[in-house]
Formats: C-alpha cells, sequence, structure tokens
C-alpha cells in the first residue's frame, strides 16, 4: 500500500465521467471501445487496512474483503485505489461498497438526512462556510473599509498561492473572498 500512498499518478477507472475527446469515458467503456486515459496527479494522505474478512464470491470463490480509510485529495478515484491495489497483490480488486465521510471540511457527522432536511431546512451562515473552506485573514476598520470600496491592499505573504482566503473585519463581520495577485488582494467576491 504504500506504493499508492503519497503523490502518486492515478489513471481513473474506464467507467469514469471524464470526458475523452468530448464523449464521457464510462459511455465509451459501455459500447466496448478501446482507449486509455493519461494519468493524473493525486495525493493520497493516508490508506490504512481497518479489518480484513474472509467472504465467498456469488459464484463460490473464496474472497477477502478489505475494510479501508483513505484521505486522499479531491480528484481522487477510490474505485482506481482498489483496482490498483488488487493488481499489486496480483489477485484482482474491485469496491463492494464506499461511504463518503468528509468532503473538505465538511464531516459525516454534521451531514442531515434528506428527511431531516425537509423537516427543518437550516442555512450554514456564509461567515461559518467561509471560514470552515478557506484561510481566514482578519483586517483592521481601516483596511476592511478599503477593501470593501474596491482597494488592492497587500497581502501578507503567508497566503501567497493558497487561492481563495476569506477576509474578517472588526466584529467578525465577514467582508470578502479575495485571491493573492502580484502581492495584492484581488477581489473574487464582495459581502460586507
Amino acid at each position: 500500500m504504500a506504493e499508492l500512498t503519497g503523490a502518486i499518478m492515478q489513471v481513473p477507472s474506464k467507467v469514469s465521467a471524464i470526458k475523452i475527446d468530448g464523449v464521457r469515458s464510462y459511455k465509451r467503456a459501455r459500447e466496448g471501445e478501446e482507449f486509455d486515459i493519461p494519468a493524473r496527479p493525486v495525493t493520497v494522505s493516508s490508506f490504512s487496512v481497518y479489518d480484513v474478512r474472509e467472504a465467498v464470491a456469488d459464484d463460490g470463490t473464496p474472497v477477502l474483503d478489505l475494510v479501508v480509510s483513505v484521505v486522499c485529495s479531491s480528484g481522487t478515484y477510490i474505485r482506481a485505489l482498489a483496482r490498483d491495489l488488487g493488481a499489486g497483490l496480483g489477485v484482482g480488486g474491485h469496491l463492494t461498497a464506499l461511504r463518503r465521510t468528509r468532503v473538505g471540511p465538511y464531516k459525516l457527522d454534521s451531514a442531515k438526512t434528506l428527511d431531516q432536511l425537509q423537516q427543518e431546512l437550516t442555512v450554514m451562515p456564509v461567515a461559518d462556510a467561509a471560514t470552515a473552506a478557506f484561510p481566514r485573514w482578519d483586517v483592521d476598520d481601516r483596511r476592511a473599509g478599503l477593501l470593501t470600496n474596491g482597494v488592492r491592499l497587500e497581502m501578507p505573504e503567508e497566503y501567497a498561492g493558497s487561492g481563495a482566503v476569506a477576509v474578517f473585519g472588526p466584529g467578525n463581520r465577514f467582508l470578502a473572498l479575495v485571491e493573492e495577485q502580484r502581492g495584492k488582494a484581488k477581489s473574487l467576491a464582495v459581502f460586507g
């Protein structure tokens, strides 16, 4: 499993939704077409086995079911990890179940069932969503006023290359989403 951990190049499954020359790969696969999907860089931060269970396939073949936990970057195909682990072991591999427990900062324990959503529609305040999803930059009142009036402020170096950054003013007021561009804050969306 060490070969499948860290920064790796992964070839997605042919039954994925990736487009090859404008056509979804799963459609090509279902039509029996032979094609290759280029490998792409992904990061697998951890790939741990929690349980090994002996089982029997529908045709009577004895098999092993592995219960694993994977922490990975966006764009990683778990089905492809199962395939590649099986290939590495020389036995083949596929998924029998998949449970996503986290997407970015959002965890399963804060998820709602469809019934709960129908009974009580709750909306996460935009400031809370910004805090959960983006790095936070707090500015004083003077800089808050400048930013909300369209002035491109000098950004601290710590945010260089980090993508969108949530800017908060005094009183925990969510002001804007910005990104660093040549050392200055370029507004993506202004809220305050």
